[in-house]
């Protein structure tokens, strides 16, 4: 757990005939990762020829599947909520051509229908918008009420009708305009009805021609295009009616039988990265280590022992993909991890420390329960409505102890959605929470009047988070072997955090010290300070700067954790006042400002907590004994959503 699973690298040899078996056996287990065979006495092998059908039939469903999705009934909220159903088949055992089969029968019965039902409702869509544009246009000839065969140039006259910025007045020439637009944006309909012989003196006009085909008064073709657009949507509704009565008959068929293809085209391109002789595949790839006798097991049954299988366990110096190992509750966790980088095979795996003070960080910079109550809620509500999703379930189990961490640190910090409780409930805004004493201490420690005693305990959070990456690196330096990087990498900074804290603290803070705690504070600063800049020389000074820096940022544990309480203070303050503000109708709106406000607070803050607690994992915590650059274990697996 500490790190990366142990890795075997894995050489398989078989005879042809038992590959196919042999796939489906590995498919099924998902045992092992399957690598590009390079070994030169075998020549890289091909995938099946059968891929290219699979590949065709799968593109055919898929394609059906897409066209059918698309008029699928929009969810509302009740439907987000109430979460996806998944309906899984249950699939018998057949041969790829007993499938194909089944995929011919089934895109018989749908595909041609779905097709022309699709291209029809293309050809309709096409259609309105030419209808559109004709009734827009016939609506501003309407005006005049004339035909529109009349539009045009004959023997002895040209009547040209189009929209104009300003009204037109043509000697030799009948001007009609009718204003048009909004008032900000007047613009007029015209007519003009003018002699041939003025014919270049009219296109030199600045107006938007509009012409339009047909015969018969404007009026009455405006009514028959409307007509027709509301007959086209009709047809339309009745098609995508049809589509999603079909979707909802088939959607799960399509599905299974898409999933199934795929599974067998997966298994028909794997033999891509085997390596040929004439009569033997060779295989080769990575298992973990704990499952190679298993893995073993799997090859022996699919081959009846006529194979050669080799495992070796793979040392932490060398390369291996990473598996990491970690409890059900920190697997979200493994997220914030890869989004830096999977830490190399000989590296630690952070991801339990990265889990735990995350939540700690969190829970420090939003620290109000008010906010805590309604993380928890909402993520316990999460958790028991979907439970079939593995993913919400997981970050909801996240949400959990992030509620609860702000609840514990709300409380410790006298936040109740700021001072809500005190205020509001007590009528006093300067007494607090509750009062306790708890081993000499006050209980709660006000934030916005005792910043000092929350920066001293961010500061100490700070130095436990960085010395747990001092730690982890020697950790990780012993399995390395690398004794040395031990005494140049931690060893130093213990001794200066000791004996340059205990020197501080007698300057700077009064603290007693006697001869011997002298003598041993200048000892380890000494030597502290010798190791540090025999290895890095001058810049080892920078290197000193930079950990006082990295220390003073946890100081932003502080700073957050007062924006949130500062805003919510300012939120409730407004609230307060608006009765005496806003007479009668302020008392109404007290209730929706306080919910709104601190919705947002609750929301911007948490965001804030978020970026800022990964924040000081990647560049304060990351920095003391990470460098990442692993890449991820992928077994080949069969994936099942919608079979099983």
């Amino acid at each position: 757990m500490m790190l990366p699973s142990d890795m075997s690298k894995i050489t398989i040899l078989l005879h042809k005939r038992d590959s196919e078996a042999l796939i489906k056996k590995l498919h099924e287990s998902g045992l092992m990762e399957i690598t590009k065979a390079k070994n030169e006495f075998f020549e890289p092998a091909k995938m099946d020829a059968r891929v290219e059908e699979c590949a065709h039939y799968e593109l055919r469903i898929a394609r059906i599947i897409d066209i059918l999705k698309s008029y699928e009934k929009k969810k509302g909220l009740r439907d987000i909520l109430k979460g996806e159903e998944r309906k899984k088949i249950k699939v018998k055992r057949k041969s790829l051509e007993e499938k194909i089969e089944d995929a011919k029968k089934l895109l018989n019965e749908i595909e041609e229908s779905v097709i022309k039902k699709q291209e029809e409702i293309e050809a309709i869509e096409n259609k309105k918008e030419e209808l559109k544009a004709r009734i827009e246009a016939l609506k501003y000839i309407a005006l005049f009420d004339i035909d529109v065969s009349w539009l045009g140039k004959t023997k002895y006259s040209i009547i040209k009708f189009g929209i104009s910025n300003t009204p037109l007045n043509i000697e030799g020439a009948t001007v009609y305009s009718k204003p048009i637009g909004s008032k900000k944006e007047e613009k007029y309909a015209v007519l003009i009805v003018a002699p041939v012989s003025m014919e270049k003196e009219i296109e030199k006009l600045r107006i938007e021609e509009i012409s339009i085909s047909g015969k018969g008064m404007a009026k009455e073709l405006l009514r028959e295009a409307e007509n027709e657009l509301k007959r086209m949507e009709e047809r339309k509704r009745k098609i995508i009616k049809e589509m999603r009565k079909l979707y909802n008959e088939n959607k799960w068929k399509l599905l299974a039988m898409k999933e199934e293809i795929h599974i067998e085209k997966e298994e028909m391109e794997l033999p891509s990265h085997f390596g040929e002789s004439k009569f033997t595949f060779l295989i080769e790839g990575y298992a973990l280590t704990e499952n190679v006798k298993k893995l073993r097991k799997v090859v022996e049954e699919a081959t009846d022992k006529k194979c050669y299988f080799y495992s070796r366990k793979i040392p932490r110096e060398k390369d291996a993909p990473i598996h990491l190992k970690n409890p059900r509750w920190a697997k979200p966790f493994e997220t914030f991890v890869e989004l830096f980088s999977l830490p190399k095979y000989n590296e630690v795996n952070p991801t339990l420390f990265v889990g735990i003070s995350f939540i700690i960080f969190f829970s420090f910079m939003l620290g109000d329960a008010g906010y805590g109550f309604v993380i928890f809620i909402l993520s316990l509500l999460a958790y028991l409505k979907f439970r079939e999703s593995e993913f919400i379930k997981q970050w909801a189990f996240v949400g959990i102890w992030l509620g609860l961490g702000n609840v514990f640190t709300g409380f410790l910090f006298n936040g109740f959605f700021g001072d809500f409780v005190p205020r509001f409930i007590y009528h006093n805004p300067n007494l607090t929470l509750y009062h306790a004493k708890i081993l000499g201490v006050e209980l709660p420690i006000d934030a916005i009047h005792k910043p000092v005693i929350i920066l001293a305990i961010a500061l100490i959070l700070g130095l436990v988070h960085l010395n747990t990456g001092f730690i982890l690196g020697m950790y990780q330096n012993v399995k390395r072997k690398d004794y040395k990087g031990i005494l140049y990498e931690q060893f130093p900074w213990f001794l200066l955090q000791i004996g340059g804290g205990m020197l501080i603290g007698k300057s700077l803070l009064g603290w007693h010290l006697n001869g011997t705690e002298q003598i041993i504070a200048y000892v380890f600063t000494i030597i502290g300070l010798i190791i540090l800049f025999k290895k890095n020389g001058a810049l080892g000074f920078f290197d000193i700067t930079g950990y006082v820096g990295d220390w003073l940022s946890y100081a932003r544990l502080l700073a957050l954790g007062l924006a949130t309480a500062g805003m919510a203070l300012a939120f409730n303050i407004v609230a307060e006042l608006l009765p005496s503000i806003i007479p009668y109708i302020g008392i109404i709106l007290v209730p929706l400002v306080l919910l709104i406000t601190h919705l947002a607070n609750l929301m911007i803050q948490s965001l804030g907590a978020a970026i800022h607690a990964l924040r000081l994992q990647y560049v304060e915590f990351f920095n003391r004994f990470y460098e990442g650059g692993g890449k991820r274990y992928k077994p080949f697996s069969i994936s099942r959503k919608y079979t099983e």
